[in-house]
């Protein structure tokens, strides 16, 4: 016991001489001491993150990099509001001749015909067989008849030479008579007989000469000096 307690003093005095220099110090762990070490602790909580520091001051500008590849093509933007109209610039020259066109009016029918044969028989169509125009066909010297296909406002006029006998001639429209002609022949002449109208077709209408009445009425005359002649034209087509 008495060992014991020298100890213990002995070994308190160099420690509270240390104690007094250094706080805070741990005891010191000596078989003496009697002093034995607990199990470790648990690690701590993480801290809060501390504050932003203040922004440090611009650096030296760098040098220039190296120029990156083209990127792809953009779409296109929007058309932008049209200018200003710039001055007016000087004539140009003349251009080179162009194509013959069709003429704006499309609508033709017309044809001239002339007699071949004298003296034709009364009451049917007088049959002009010398063509001097007929580029639509519009006219048949198989039957002497001119047959409408444009609708409209025609045109028609004869020419007769009178030989021999009197001439009594009519202009028939879709089996009627609309215009007669007579002409009183002359001995030892030679006379004409001519008429003219204006007449409006349908489609499908016949327009043609015949010489009328019974007896010597047929004096139409034609031979190399001496032409009868019939002809008609379209004036102005129906639009509708």
């Amino acid at each position: 016991m008495r060992g014991f307690l020298l100890c213990s003093l002995l070994l308190l005095a160099p420690h509270w001489t240390e104690v007094a220099g250094q706080e805070g110090e741990p005891e010191p762990k000596t078989p003496c001491a009697n002093w034995m070490g607990g199990a470790p602790g648990y690690p701590g909580h993480n801290g809060l993150p501390g504050r932003d520091g203040k922004d440090g001051k611009d650096g030296l500008k760098g040098e220039k990099g190296e120029e990156g590849m083209q990127g792809p093509k953009g779409d296109p933007g929007e058309a932008g509001i049209p200018g200003k109209e710039g001055p007016r610039g000087f004539p140009g020259y003349p251009g080179q001749k162009g194509d013959k066109g069709e003429g704006a009016f499309i609508y033709r029918s017309a044809f001239s015909v002339g007699l071949t044969d004298r003296a034709p028989h009364p009451n049917v169509p007088i049959r002009f067989t010398k063509i001097y125009y007929n580029e639509q066909k519009h006219y048949d010297a198989a039957t002497g008849k001119f047959f409408c296909t444009i609708p409209g406002t025609y045109y028609f006029t004869y020419h007769l030479t009178v030989y021999l006998t009197d001439v009594k001639v009519s202009l028939y429209k879709k089996d009627r008579a609309v215009m007669f002609t007579y002409d009183q022949f002359q001995k030892n002449n030679v006379d004409q007989a001519s008429g003219s109208i204006l007449l409006h077709l349908s489609s499908g209408d016949e327009v043609w000469l015949q010489v009328y009445g019974e007896g010597d009425n047929n004096g139409i005359y034609a031979d190399n000096v001496n032409d009868s002649t019939f002809m008609g034209f379209l004036l102005y087509p129906d639009m509708d």
